[in-house]
């Protein structure tokens, strides 16, 4: 099972990014795909999810209304667009597979993606 990453990058205050990670070896329909990040020296968290059966979707606190997650499970493939960035969106950003435990942050993960830097300058 492989979960790769792409879209990361430098991009300035108030900018968008799109970040999108593709499957191979899973399924999506069977999965919860959702996104973590690790800004620098702070612990690893889940910011949004979407279930692969129902489409529902999580956004944590600090960035909803700014980004959106979809997925097209016929491309195995998730987005997650993300708007109005802010410098303490700085972070690596992973893509995860795994079923819903006591929320996204509480999730029993199963697939990982290598991660990729997101910066965003003021």
């Amino acid at each position: 099972v492989q979960l790769v990453e792409s879209g990361g990058g430098l991009v300035q205050a108030g900018g968008s990014l799109r970040l999108s990670c593709v499957g191979s070896g899973l399924i999506f329909d069977d999965w919860t795909i959702g996104w973590f990040r690790q800004a620098p020296g702070k612990e690893r968290e889940g910011i949004s999810c979407i279930n692969g059966n129902d489409a529902s979707t999580y956004y944590e606190d600090s960035v909803k209304g700014r980004f959106t997650i979809s997925s097209d499970n016929a491309k195995n493939t998730a987005y997650l667009q993300m708007d109005s960035l802010k410098p303490e969106d700085t972070a690596v950003y992973y893509c995860a597979a795994g079923v819903m435990g006591l929320g996204w942050n509480g999730a029993y993960i199963r697939h990982w993606g290598k991660g990729m830097l997101v910066t965003v300058s003021s």
